[in-house]
């Protein structure tokens, strides 16, 4: 598969203080990564940098061959990189059509799709966005940014405070839309159990830059690693969390 993406030695952060440190990583055409570690290593930054909303003191970001490091926000999305926030940001004035349709960009991922892709969007489409569960909240979302036809989806936290039901649909969606659909991503999770059933590959970040790099299947089959990696009993965590549900 070809380069899609790259981060090439990039560092970056808020004003004066660097997050990212000498970050380097690639992703292939319709490949999924999951991005893991602990609290405050730069995950989120990793995102934020990639849309354009940091300082990028060193490296350089490359999208299909072409640096685009000093991008603007929106020729990003306009290049093709679709975006769902941590906190959703749902226009909560706007009813759920209104909400799919304000970004709209021309492509194969239309109304009609998004609304059989998530059915419930359909039946909730005149509802306006506060008056949405937080399940229904992150299937706007991501139909959203579906909304703008992206070739490469980024999801910070998307199972964050849901119900272990929604967990589970929401995580069945996203994997469709890499293995049927072929849109590559990049999941950001504070359960890595979750994001590594969601993606092929994983990097585990620590002070910015990577420490470990393998197949997501492969992290998955070995705990020790895994807890070793990000903290001790961090799995075990995770999925009791999980069970418990969340608001």
């Amino acid at each position: 598969m070809s380069e899609m993406l790259a981060f090439d030695g990039v560092v970056a952060g808020y004003g004066n203080a660097v997050v990212l440190d000498r970050l380097s990583f690639s992703l292939a055409q319709g490949e999924s990564l999951a991005v893991l570690g602990r609290n405050g290593v730069g995950k989120t930054t990793l995102l934020e940098t990639l849309m354009g909303n940091t300082r990028v003191m060193r490296g350089a970001v490359r999208w299909q061959g072409v640096d685009i490091t000093r991008w603007a926000s929106h020729r990003r999305v306009g290049a093709g990189l679709g975006w769902v926030p941590q906190e959703r940001e749902v226009f909560p004035s706007l009813t759920v059509e209104e909400n799919l349709t304000v970004i709209a960009r021309p492509g194969s991922w239309n109304l009609a799709r998004v609304y059989t892709f998530f059915p419930r969007l359909r039946e909730r489409r005149g509802n306006y966005g506060n008056q949405l569960s937080g399940g229904e909240q992150q299937m706007l979302a991501i139909g959203r940014a579906l909304m703008t036809n992206p070739k490469l989806l980024l999801l910070d936290e998307p199972m964050e405070g849901l119900a272990p039901i929604i967990v589970e649909e929401l995580a069945n969606s996203i994997r469709r839309l890499c293995e049927q659909e072929g849109l590559a991503s990049i999941v950001v999770e504070q359960h890595p159990v979750l994001a590594l059933e969601m993606t092929h590959r994983a990097i585990v970040l620590e002070r910015g830059t990577v420490v470990h790099a393998a197949p997501s299947a492969d992290l998955a089959d070995d705990p020790a690693l895994l807890d070793g990696l990000l903290g001790v009993g961090i799995t075990e965590g995770a999925e009791a969390a999980e069970s418990a549900g969340g608001a």
